[in-house]
């Protein structure tokens, strides 16, 4: 009892959960994303229950004419919902359970990677420049941004497994492997968390692994090698969604909705040191590093010839760099660079490189805090807490029922770019049927329809076209007893439905969607990746049982 009380991590879970008791007040916080991350769970959800391991048709958003932004939503924390959805919790309490779970979580992954390369006092300090950080209240009560919150988790314990890994050494241990599944597992979660996030932490983590190949592992080939080799595990385990989300994304308005946005978005300097705190837009809401993150790198200047550990000097250094780069790409000064690599606007906002900003004064600052005198140290983390106190809630709360997130969503949950390129950007209303017709004289008899299948039986009595009130994209086919035809899908007159024709006669109509050859091969990637990591698993097991020497 007395470890677990004088414990720095058991202090610093307590703290961080002091700015989620706002999560336990009936409703939902307002923000910017909140409720259309419900509508989205809950439509995640059903396909989930109809037996759809990968979700990625939203069958009732877009005023039920459904909607692909499944395919492109980061899915970690909608299964992470849905599972506390089904244990009983509704939408909107699994969605703060989400919310509030992957804030103390992020506390936990960066104590125990600080502590394990700085010491208890430098993890501490850290850990608390990582939660109380203003952007991090920005996520979590003004934007409500669920995937980019639940990113936090993963690029500190990222960072853990890599630095375990390089101190296990070249010979082959049982640790290796297991660290070695870890970050696999690890960077699929990344992966899957925040697509963006993910890519901006790469090459940082790519970074920390040159540095712990001069530093840590004995300069060993062997290390580049297996890392290399357990992260493009964890890229084949996050296939299912990233290369569909990579290579479908010109199916859909992304480019032409995003084209130019970002590049109207940068941030002016003098927001990273005094941003007010507000709940407004993506323009007006709070850009600012923090004061107390500002006199970590201010001491970080003034000390860094004092570090008498080139190890930790180098890795300062590193940080402090990589620091002023993030705050750079995201001033207009970095116009350029944007406009030459052009996946960058596919970001939308250059704000969201705060994340590695806060990333990086964590570090900072616990590297250089620490070695201060305890009395300092002690009110430099009181200051960093109370300084945050105003920010430790939503503007106010929404108290919905759970048909309004279950039943027919009258939006699309995002600003249009994941709609269909051939289809309106927002539908406007709601159908009158399912499925209609448009030319002859037929009757339609629904027969059973879920998320992803429609059945209709078709009496016409003419040669009739007919249009199924859902918007097309790849994957949706239309079989008439049991027969595929062909189906229209730019028809001016119903711009982005599913159009066909069915001859006179009684007829079973079969509208589904499913898999795609792109789709259907990320999967198998997945599916292989993940049966390679349970190989290496019992193949590991296997030597650690038998290698173990007999009892005298």
């Amino acid at each position: 009892m007395k470890k677990i009380i004088g414990s720095p991590l058991a202090w610093v879970i307590l703290l961080t959960f002091l700015p989620l008791i706002p999560l336990f007040n009936t409703g939902l916080p307002a923000t910017h994303d909140g409720q259309d991350h419900v509508a989205r769970i809950a439509n995640f959800y059903a396909s989930l229950r109809e037996g759809n391991l990968v979700p990625r048709w939203a069958s009732n958003l877009n005023w039920g004419y459904g909607h692909p932004i499944l395919m492109f939503l980061y899915p970690l924390p909608s299964y992470i919902a849905s599972f506390f959805h089904f244990t009983g919790f509704s939408f909107v309490d699994s969605v703060k359970l989400v919310f509030g779970i992957s804030f103390l979580a992020s506390a936990f992954t960066m104590c125990i990677w600080l502590n394990g390369i700085l010491g208890k006092r430098a993890a501490v300090i850290g850990t608390l420049l990582y939660v109380f950080a203003p952007y991090r209240f920005v996520d979590l009560y003004v934007r409500g941004a669920i995937g980019e919150h639940a990113a936090f988790v993963f690029p500190p314990l990222i960072l853990f497994i890599l630095f375990k890994l390089a101190k296990s050494g070249t010979k082959y241990k049982a640790s290796n492997v297991k660290y070695g599944i870890g970050l696999a597992f690890t960077m699929a979660c990344m992966n899957l968390s925040h697509n963006a996030i993910s890519l901006i932490f790469i090459p940082i983590i790519a970074l920390y692994v040159l540095y712990l190949y001069f530093f840590e592992s004995n300069r060993s080939t062997s290390y580049i090698l297996n890392t290399i080799c357990y992260m493009l595990l964890g890229f084949g385990l996050s296939a299912f969604f990233w290369v569909p989300a990579l290579f479908e994304g010109k199916y859909t308005l992304r480019d032409i909705v995003t084209a130019g946005e970002a590049v109207k978005r940068f941030v002016p300097w003098t927001q990273f040191f005094c941003s007010p705190w507000n709940y407004g837009g993506t323009v007006s809401l709070p850009k600012s590093l923090g004061f107390l993150q500002w006199l970590g790198i201010i001491i970080a200047f003034v000390t860094i010839k004092n570090i008498k550990d080139k190890k930790i000097q180098f890795l300062l250094v590193g940080f402090l760099v990589i620091l002023f780069l993030s705050l750079f790409i995201m001033t207009s000064y970095s116009k350029p660079i944007w406009l030459t690599f052009t996946t960058l606007q596919k970001f939308q906002f250059p704000w969201r490189f705060l994340s590695l900003s806060v990333f990086c004064t964590a570090v900072i600052g616990a590297i250089v805090i620490s070695r201060l005198r305890f009395s300092f140290v002690i009110a430099y983390c009181l200051l960093l807490i109370f300084s945050c106190l105003g920010m430790w809630h939503p503007k106010t709360y929404l108290n919905k029922d759970s048909s309004f997130y279950n039943g027919i969503y009258p939006g699309t949950t995002d600003t249009g770019e994941s709609s269909p390129i051939w289809s309106v950007r927002f539908m406007e209303h709601t159908p009158a049927n399912p499925l209609d017709v448009a030319k002859g004289d037929a009757t339609i008899a629904p027969i059973f329809r879920n998320t992803t299948t429609r059945i209709y039986i078709i009496v016409a009595k003419t040669q009739s076209r007919l249009v199924e009130n859902t918007l097309f994209f790849p994957g949706w086919t239309v079989t008439v007893d049991g027969i595929k035809t062909g189906l229209q899908f730019q028809d001016p007159n119903y711009r982005g439905l599913m159009v066909f024709w069915v001859d006179p006669g009684k007829h079973t109509v079969v509208v589904k969607f499913g898999e795609t050859k792109l789709r259907r091969t990320a999967d198998y990637i997945s599916l292989a990746s993940f049966t390679v990591v349970i190989l290496f698993y019992f193949i590991n097991l296997f030597f650690k049982v038998f290698s173990r020497k007999p009892r005298r």
